[in-house]
C-alpha cells in the first residue's frame, strides 16, 4: 500500500503505548467513520432523478442536497475545531458521528422535501467537524512510523465512498426506494459510533487550534495557493460530477442498473488514482496535481462528444474517476507543505475549502444544469480544470520554494 509522506503530521505526542494491533483497529474505524461521511454526502448524486421525482422538483433543486452540507461544512471546519479544542477528540467523533446516524434517518423518513435540507445541514456540521479533527490523527494512533501509511489508509474513504457506498446506495435505492439507502446508512453509521468508542483511546486536545493561527495561514503566499488549486480543481469536478446521472441518463441513454455500474467503476478507478496520487504527491507534488486537472478536464470535454455511446461514457468515467482519486491527498498535501507545523490548522483549511467549493460547485452546476443542458455542464467543468492546471504550472514554472 503505498503512503503519501507529505499527509503525515509530525508527531506532537509520543507514540501510543496500546498493541499496535489496537492503533491500527482505531485507524480502520476513523476510516470507517469518513467513509459513512464521504458515502452519505454524495450519495444523493446517484438518486437524484428519484429524489427529485419523489419531491417533484427540478435536478438543480434537487442538487442542493449537495450544496447545502458543503456550505456548513466550510463554516463548521473552523467553528467546530475552535470551539471544542480543549475537548478529548475521541468525545467529538462520537458525537459527531451520533448526528451523521440522526441526519440519516431524518432524510429517509421526511414527508416534505424541507427536512431533506435540514438533514443536510446537519452531515455539514458532521463533516467539517470529524474531517478536520480526524484527518491528522494518524500519529496519534500507531506508532510513528506506520503514520505515512495509516495517513493513506484513513484518505482511501473518500474513494472507497464512490466505489462501495455510491453505486451500493444507487443500488439499493432501484430495489427498495431512495429512502431505504438513507436509513442503512443511518444503521451502519450508528455502528461506526459503537466501534469509534470501542476502539479509540482517550485523545485529549494536544494542538490548540485558535482562529489566530488560521488567520496567520490565510496570509501565506503558499496556503492561498493551496487555497486557489483546491477551489478550481474542486469547484470543476463538483459542478460536473453532481449531474453525472442526469447525463448518463439524457445523453448515454442507460438505465438505472447500467448507471450503478457505471459509478461503480468511476469508484473503482477512483482507489487506483488515490494510491498512485499519494505515491507520487510527495516527489512530484506539480506533476501529480498537475497530471489530475488535466485527465479530469479531458474527460469531462470528451464526455458530450464521446458519451452518447456507453462504452465512451464508461471509458471516460475510468479516466475520471483515476484522476479525481488523486485530488484530495494531493490537495491535503499542498495545505501540509505550506504549514508544516500546524497540521490541525491546515486539516480545517483543508476542508473547509474543499467543502466550500462543492456546495459553489454543485450550486452552479444546478443553475447550469437547468438552464441549458447537462451537457454544457461536462463543458464548463473541464475548462476550470484546464484553468487549474494552468495555475499549476505557473507555480511550477515560478521555482516557489515550500517552507
Amino acid at each position: 500500500m503505498s503512503a503519501a509522506p507529505a499527509l503525515a503530521p509530525p508527531t506532537a505526542a509520543p507514540g501510543p503505548a496500546r498493541s499496535p494491533r489496537l492503533g491500527w483497529c482505531a485507524v480502520l474505524a476513523v476510516t470507517l467513520g469518513i467513509f459513512c461521511i464521504v458515502t452519505t454526502e454524495i450519495l444523493p448524486i446517484g438518486l437524484l432523478t428519484d429524489i427529485g421525482a419523489d419531491f417533484h422538483v427540478s435536478d438543480g433543486t434537487a442538487g442542493l442536497m449537495m450544496t447545502v452540507p458543503g456550505l456548513l461544512a466550510a463554516v463548521a471546519a473552523p467553528t467546530v475545531t475552535v470551539a471544542t479544542a480543549r475537548l478529548d477528540r475521541r468525545l467529538m467523533l462520537g458525537a459527531l458521528t451520533l448526528l451523521l446516524a440522526l441526519a440519516n434517518v431524518l432524510a429517509a423518513l421526511a414527508p416534505v422535501y424541507w427536512p431533506v435540507l435540514v438533514s443536510r445541514v446537519l452531515v455539514g456540521i458532521t463533516i467539517g467537524g470529524f474531517w478536520s479533527i480526524g484527518a491528522g490523527l494518524a500519529d496519534r494512533l500507531v506508532r510513528p512510523e506506520s503514520a505515512r501509511r495509516a495517513t493513506a489508509v484513513i484518505f482511501s474513504a473518500v474513494p472507497l465512498g464512490s466505489v462501495l457506498g455510491v453505486p451500493a446506495g444507487t443500488f439499493l435505492g432501484e430495489l427498495a426506494g431512495w429512502r431505504a439507502a438513507f436509513l442503512t446508512m443511518g444503521v451502519l453509521t450508528a455502528v461506526v459510533f459503537a466501534l469509534l468508542q470501542l476502539l479509540l483511546p482517550p485523545l485529549p486536545a494536544v494542538r490548540i487550534t485558535r482562529l489566530s493561527v488560521l488567520r496567520a495561514m490565510c496570509r501565506s503566499g503558499h496556503t492561498c495557493i493551496a487555497l486557489l488549486t483546491t477551489f478550481l480543481i474542486v469547484l470543476a469536478h463538483f459542478g460536473a460530477y453532481t449531474y453525472v446521472t442526469p447525463f448518463l441518463r439524457q445523453v448515454t441513454q442507460v438505465g438505472p442498473g447500467t448507471i450503478t455500474l457505471f459509478l461503480l467503476a468511476y469508484g473503482a478507478a477512483g482507489v487506483l488514482g488515490n494510491f498512485l496520487g499519494g505515491a507520487a504527491v510527495t516527489r512530484r507534488p506539480h506533476a501529480t496535481f498537475g497530471a489530475a486537472a488535466c485527465l479530469l478536464a479531458a474527460a469531462t470535454l470528451l464526455l458530450p462528444v464521446l458519451g452518447h455511446r456507453p462504452l465512451g461514457a464508461v471509458a471516460l468515467l475510468l479516466v475520471w474517476g483515476t484522476a479525481y482519486g488523486a485530488v484530495p491527498v494531493s490537495s491535503q498535501a499542498w495545505f501540509t507543505r505550506s504549514a508544516p507545523h500546524t497540521t490541525e490548522a491546515a486539516s480545517v483549511l483543508f476542508t473547509a475549502s474543499f467543502q466550500a467549493t462543492i456546495s459553489l460547485g454543485s450550486l452552479i452546476g444546478g443553475v447550469v444544469v437547468d438552464r441549458t443542458s447537462a451537457s454544457a455542464v461536462m463543458t464548463c467543468g473541464g475548462a476550470v480544470a484546464v484553468l487549474m492546471a494552468l495555475v499549476v504550472w505557473v507555480h511550477f514554472a515560478r521555482r516557489v520554494e515550500w517552507p
